[in-house]
């Protein structure tokens, strides 16, 4: 399966009044059409940044970013965003809300269909019912579902979740988890996930990308690919033990916790 998602060698920096932060350092990654990648790494490494070079909001200082194998040069209106705040708007019902995307993407569904297409997304998520509600009205897992309706409803290409469920209570979260999964097997998309949970990354990625302390590379790649959807009992098999183990070894080398060379 060809890469949707392509980053070759970027670099990029943030410009201060005391000279320019390096932040990302020729960072390589790449996404299958239609694969769940899950980017780890220290805090203020750059994941939120990555995010925001995929979906073409920063053009990087070096290197190139493709989708599709089209050099990604501005916004693009085939990727669909949610963040840890869901930033539902409370003078619109939830159901509005959802719509929003439609009324601004040039050629998205309009009239009924869209209203078809966003209720079908409320359902899917477990939010029938809810439609004509206010923001205020829903628990914070409830507004999140919403939010990730709201990304979903113009049929993106590309989903990024930039810490979606970090805010969210433990049973909520996991809950959240699983309805990923089953979004992901109804909806045609090719996801990115930046997550501090080394446990949501193993359940909702088929990989795991660990970032290095900032300037960040690619530091390791976790292949986490099953032959079947994970069930939160998975998360406690000597296999998903091994692969934390792994990946909080590598989290370690990236915070300089572990000398790079320990490891080989």
């Amino acid at each position: 399966m060809a890469p949707l998602i392509e980053l070759n060698h970027v670099r990029h920096a943030y410009a201060t009044a005391s000279g320019p932060v390096p932040v990302l350092d020729g960072l390589d990654l790449s996404v299958n059409e239609g694969g769940f990648c899950a980017v780890v790494g220290p805090s203020g490494c750059g994941k939120s940044t990555l995010t925001r070079l995929i979906a073409g909001l920063l053009i990087p200082d070096a290197g190139e970013v493709f989708l599709h194998g089209d050099r990604v040069r501005g916004p693009r209106s085939t990727v669909g965003m949610a963040f840890q705040n869901p930033v539902l708007l409370e003078w619109r019902t939830i159901l509005q809300n959802v719509l929003l995307p439609l009324e601004i993407v040039p050629g998205a569904l309009k009239g009924a269909a869209a209203i078809d297409r966003a209720r079908s997304l409320l359902s899917l998520v477990g939010l029938e019912g809810f439609e004509d509600k206010r923001p205020s009205e829903l628990s914070g897992g409830m507004r999140q579902r919403a939010s990730l309706c709201r990304a979903l409803v113009h049929q993106p290409e590309v989903l990024i979740l930039d810490e979606p469920f970090g805010a969210l209570d433990a049973f909520t979260r996991e809950d959240l988890w699983q309805t990923m999964h089953e979004v992901k097997e109804k909806e045609p998309f090719t996801g990115i996930l930046i997550t501090h949970d080394l446990r949501e990354s193993l359940f909702l990625g088929d990989q795991v990308v660990v970032l290095s302390g900032r300037p960040a590379h690619t530091q390791f790649v976790l292949d986490n690919t099953r032959s079947h959807r994970p069930t939160l009992d998975d998360l406690y098999t000597p296999e998903a033990a091994e692969r934390l183990a792994i990946l909080r070894h590598q989290i370690e080398i990236a915070q300089g916790r572990i000398p790079q060379e320990a490891t080989t």
